[in-house]
C-alpha cells in the first residue's frame, strides 16, 4: 500500500499516512476524466443567451415596394435577416447545457485524477493548519515551507475557517471543502494539499478478518451442540415421545396415500371421457365433410345429363 509523508505547516515531517488504493492507486482513465470535465464546464454555462428572429423584431409589417417593375430585388419585409436591423437567422436561444453523468463515472474520474497526482508526487498532507487568525502572509510562508509551487488546490475541513480566509487572497491557490472535491479542480491544479482530517481514509476490512472471527466462534458453537446432545434425559419420557411420533405419522401417511391414489384415478377417468368425446366429434365432422363432397360430385353429373334428355324429347316431337 502506498503512503505519503505527513508534514507540519513549517515543513517538518511528523509521520506517514496510508493512501487508499481505491482512490489513489487507480490506473488513470483519460477518456472518463475528459467526459466528466466537459460535463462540469458545460454545467457552468448559464444558457440565457437569446436573439430575436424576424417574427420577433418590431416593424416590417408591410412590403417595402411592389414585386415587379422597380428593377430592385424583391422583398417582403424590411426585418428579413439580410436587412440591417432585421431578425437573426439561426441565432442562439435559451437552453440548458448540463449533461447527466453517472455517479460511478464521476467517482472513477476523481480517483483517476487523484491517482495521477499521487504518482507525480504532487500530493502533500499537512497534519493541521495552525492559524490563530486569518493571515495571507502566513499562508504564503506555509506553502513555501511544504514545497507547494504552481497552482495549489487546498482541501479544507469544517474547522478550517481561518485557513480558508488566509488562502483565498492568494491568486494561485484555490480553496475547496473536502465534500466539494471534484475532477476539474484536481486536474486544473499542479499540487493538491490535504490535511490529516480531509485525506480520504483507507476503506474496507483486511481480508480474512471476518472469516477468522467466524472460525473462532464455530468451535464454541459445536461444543455447545455436542454438550446439549450428550445431556442425560428421562428414559421414560423419551420412550413415550418416540411411540407417539411413530403412531402419528402412520395415520397421516395412510390418508395421504389414499388421497394420492384417489386423485390420479379420478383424473384418469375424466381424461378418458374427454378423449372419447373428442374422438366422436372428430368422426362426426369427417362424415359431414364426406357427405358434402359426395353431393358436390353428383351435382355435375345431373347437370350433364339434363341437355341429353332435352335433345331426345325434341327429336321425339319432330318425328311425331
Amino acid at each position: 500500500m502506498a503512503s505519503v509523508k505527513v508534514v507540519t505547516p513549517e515543513g517538518e515531517k511528523v509521520g506517514e499516512a496510508d493512501l487508499d488504493e481505491a482512490v489513489f492507486g487507480v490506473e488513470p482513465n483519460v477518456a472518463v476524466m475528459h467526459q466528466v470535465v466537459t460535463a462540469q464546464l458545460a454545467a457552468r454555462r448559464a444558457g440565457t443567451h437569446s436573439t430575436k428572429t424576424r417574427a420577433e423584431v418590431a416593424g416590417g409589417g408591410s412590403k417595402p415596394w411592389r414585386q415587379k417593375g422597380t428593377g430592385r430585388a424583391r422583398h417582403g419585409s424590411i426585418r428579413s435577416p439580410q436587412w440591417r436591423g432585421g431578425g437573426a437567422a439561426h441565432g442562439p436561444k435559451p437552453r440548458d447545457y448540463s449533461q447527466r453523468t453517472p455517479k460511478k463515472v464521476k467517482r472513477l474520474a476523481l480517483a483517476s485524477a487523484l491517482s495521477d497526482r499521487a504518482r507525480c508526487d504532487a500530493l502533500i498532507v499537512v497534519d493541521r493548519w495552525r492559524f490563530s487568525e486569518p493571515s495571507t502572509s502566513a499562508a504564503a510562508k506555509a506553502l513555501d515551507a511544504i514545497g507547494a509551487a504552481g497552482k495549489v488546490l487546498v482541501v479544507l475541513g469544517d474547522d478550517d475557517s481561518h485557513a480558508r480566509k488566509s488562502f483565498r487572497n492568494l491568486a494561485v491557490v484555490h480553496c475547496l471543502h473536502y465534500r466539494e472535491l471534484n475532477t476539474y479542480d484536481v486536474v486544473n491544479s499542479d499540487v493538491v494539499v490535504f490535511t490529516s482530517e480531509t485525506l480520504p481514509p483507507v476503506s474496507g476490512v483486511a481480508p480474512g478478518d471476518d472469516d477468522s472471527a467466524d472460525a473462532d466462534a464455530a468451535p464454541d458453537d459445536a461444543a455447545e451442540a455436542v454438550a446439549a446432545d450428550t445431556e442425560p434425559a428421562d428414559t421414560g419420557a423419551v420412550a413415550e415421545d418416540e411411540q407417539a411420533q411413530d403412531e402419528e405419522p402412520q395415520g397421516d401417511e395412510t390418508q395421504e396415500d389414499e388421497t394420492q391414489e384417489a386423485e390420479p384415478q379420478g383424473e384418469e377417468s375424466q381424461g378418458d371421457e374427454t378423449r372419447e368425446a373428442e374422438a366422436q366429434e372428430q368422426e362426426a365432422r369427417v362424415e359431414e365433410v364426406q357427405d358434402v363432397q359426395a353431393q358436390s360430385a353428383e351435382a355435375p353429373d345431373e347437370q350433364a345429363e339434363a341437355p341429353e334428355v332435352q335433345e331426345e324429347e325434341e327429336e321425339a316431337r319432330g318425328d311425331a
